[in-house]
Order: C-alpha cells, then structure tokens, then sequence
C-alpha cells in the first residue's frame, strides 16, 4: 500500500523493529530501513536487508551513494517515516534540525508525515529538555507514539519502554488511511518501453525505464485505489499490492490494455508508457539475419495510438479519465496542446527530454500539466513528487465528476 520509511535510533529496543518491518509488509506496505551508526550496534544491518529485500540506509558518505544524491531520492519517495525506537538523542536532532547522519538528514528533508515511537530511560523521557524537544516536534505535526510503563532494561521500572508494536501499527495506518483519497477507484497504467523484434536477436526499442510509470502506480497505490500496471521490459520491482501484466511489444501492449478495459471498470488510465510509433511490416523473422555486402531496407508501419482507441471507445463518456504523456526534444507546450485536443484526453503531462534532470532513466523529471483547466509547469522533482502531482489533479477531476464510486463506462 505505502513505502514506509523505518528509522531505527540507537537503544536496546531496537531489536524490536525487526518485528515492526515483518508486521508492516504484512499489512501490504514496502518497508525500506534507516539506521544510525549506534543502532546497528544492537541490530546488524544485514537482518533488515535479508526481511526488506532493500540495502539499509546508514552511511550517507559511503562511496557511491551520493552520485544520486541517495538520502534526498529516498526522503522524496517515502509515504511515512517511522522512528522506532526514537531516542533522546534523534529526538534532540529532529528539533533542533541537526543532520549528521542518514536519519536526521531524511527527516529534514521529507515532506511526508513523520511518527516517532520514543524509547529511553523513564528520567530520560520526564527531563525537561526531552519534553520540550518533543512539544517542538509536536508542533510542526509529528505523531509520537507514547512508551508503555514497566520494566525497563536499564532496571528501572516506568515510563519509558517502546511502546507495543500494535500501537505502533494503528498509528501507522490511521495516518496513511488520511490520504486514501482514491480508496475504492480502479486505475490502470501502462509503463516502460516496447521492444519491436526483427529477429530473435535485433529489436526496435526506446531508452525508457519505467520508473515514471512504476511511480505512478505505487502512488495510486499508496492513496488507496485498486491499481493494474501493463509495462513493456524493464528491471524495476512491482509495487506491492499491484497487479501486473508484462508485455514486449506494442501490439501486446495494446491487447492487454484492450483486454483489461473491456473486462474491468477502470475510474483512470494513465498512459506512461513509451510504445514505439511502428514496427516492423513483416514482422519479426524467425532466424537470425545474416550481415551481407548490400545495404539492408526495412519496412515499417504505424503501431495503433493505444490512447487515442480508448478515447474513441470511451464516446462521450465521462469515464474513465484519460491522461496520457508527450516526451518531446524541444519545447513541449505546443505539441501537448494539439495531443489534447486531436486525441481527446483529459490530461497531458508533457517534457522536454532533452532538458537537463529529465528524461528517460532518471530518477527526477521536468514537466508541464495541459488540460482544458489551464496550464502548470511542475519544477524538478522526482518522479515520485511527480506521480505526487499528476495524482492530486486527478483525484481533482474525479471530485468534479460527482461519481463517488466507480461503475462501467
């Protein structure tokens, strides 16, 4: 449903956050784990790595990690942070906006709500500075999880103790539930590029990854809706809790979305996809072609607009929405705005590849929203933040549409 963001601070209840990562992706969320240097003193990284399937995140000055600038792309893609345990210490940091390690530096910059569950010595917590750091933190919106009473490690008997692991999870999902605009909505979207093979060892393809569609979908996702992703080749991870079709070609492509609107009652589609404009006339051969000393002609021929089929199929209907994508190398504006109008769409988020931080196989993207509301250039941002954004106009235009639950076109 959501990647949760797992901070785990340096205290003796630390082991208790290996249960937390197990309990979370049991409730269907990714979990992807952030460590200080001192926890990793009572919990080794490499039990959170073998339950996530993720690396942990520890040393933001390890070599290799800031060539993507790693603590910033992982902040932006985050739907909560947890902290548990939140020690005095993180606490402290968290107030105080100081950031000398991978968490600190995390909480600065995310924008996604925050959690802490504190855990220290019962005079730790009742400590004035300690209370005072934690109204600070309450004040800028971050919910703490209060600590049990009991028995403490240090031996001592009281208010302080990491408070149970289902407080922890109702916390959690009372949070993320905020944000489930699009709990009960169906959203289809298509990702990746489309191989067109001319033999067994040649295609015709593009240089796109996948990662704006795969973004869209683990947003969709994380606010609730039922999400089906049809995505040509690409290496990336499904987002948990979606369903996924695989296809090579355009024409698989086109099937499988043709496939699944006919059968479901989808409220979106949200073309992301790079599918190649033609494809070979023949089609593919069966063996392998042989170089020889002439020069070598192929025929091509346009694949089917998969998006401009289903705004044919959809008429007049209102639904579903259609949003749809115009990588250009130059000014895009002029181009979106006549794919608007000739395929008849709802949205077009339009970019220029060519401009610096956008583009294909990069985590970041440059973009400008064109619909028949008006024009909006988005800045750079992360794929992620822009599956953020085209999500928000969406869940705009479904309020608008006055249908409050889905139903067949």
């Amino acid at each position: 449903m959501a990647l949760v963001g797992l901070g785990v601070s340096g205290g003796i209840s630390a082991y208790k956050s290996v249960e937390l990562v197990r309990l979370l992706q049991e409730q269907g969320h990714d979990v992807t784990v952030i460590m200080t240097r001192n926890a990793t003193r009572f919990v080794g990284p490499l039990t959170f790595e073998a339950l996530t399937g993720k690396p942990v995140a520890v040393d933001q000055f390890k070599v290799g990690v800031n060539t993507d600038i790693d603590h910033i792309a992982l902040a932006s893609t985050i739907d909560l942070l947890l902290v548990a345990p939140g020690t005095a210490n993180v606490i402290g940091k968290f107030a105080h906006g100081i950031a000398d390690d991978y968490l600190s530096s995390i909480y600065l910059a995310t924008k996604a709500p925050v959690i802490v569950a504190p855990a220290m010595n019962t005079n730790m917590f009742s400590h004035p500075s300690v209370q005072h750091n934690l109204e600070i933190l309450r004040h800028r919106g971050v919910i703490f999880v209060d600590p049990g009473e009991g028995y403490l490690a240090c031996g001592w008997v009281g208010k302080g103790r990491l408070a149970d692991s289902s407080a922890v999870l109702t916390a959690v999902s009372e949070r993320l539930n905020k944000n489930l605009e699009l709990a009960g909505r169906r959203i289809l979207v298509t990702a990746g590029p489309t191989y067109e093979d001319l033999d067994p060892v040649r295609y015709l393809g593009n240089r796109s990854s996948g990662r704006m569609g795969f973004a869209v979908a683990a947003e969709a996702k994380g606010r609730g809706a039922d999400v089906c992703l049809v995505t040509g080749p690409t290496k990336l991870e499904v987002p948990t809790g979606v369903d996924v079709t695989r296809v090579r070609s355009a024409a698989e492509m086109q099937h499988a979305v043709d496939t699944l609107v006919q059968k479901q009652s989808f409220d979106v589609v949200v073309m992301t996809a790079a599918v190649a404009d033609y494809t070979f006339d023949e089609g593919p051969a069966r063996t392998k072609m042989h170089k020889k000393d002439e020069e070598l002609v192929l025929r091509l021929r346009r694949t089917t607009d998969i998006l401009a089929n289903l705004s044919a199929w959809r008429g007049r209907a209102t639904y579903p929405l259609l949003i749809g994508f115009s990588a250009e190398t130059g000014p895009a504006l002029d181009r979106a705005q006549d794919k608007l109008k000739q395929k008849g769409v709802d949205l077009i988020v339009a970019n220029d590849i060519s401009e610096s931080g956008a583009g294909f196989d990069v985590d970041t993207n440059v973009a400008t929203l064109v619909s028949e509301d008006g024009i909006e250039p988005l800045s750079i941002r992360t794929k992620r933040e822009l599956a953020r954004s085209i999500l928000d106009r969406v869940s705009l235009k479904l309020v608008d549409g006055g249908r409050s639950v889905p139903g067949r076109v």
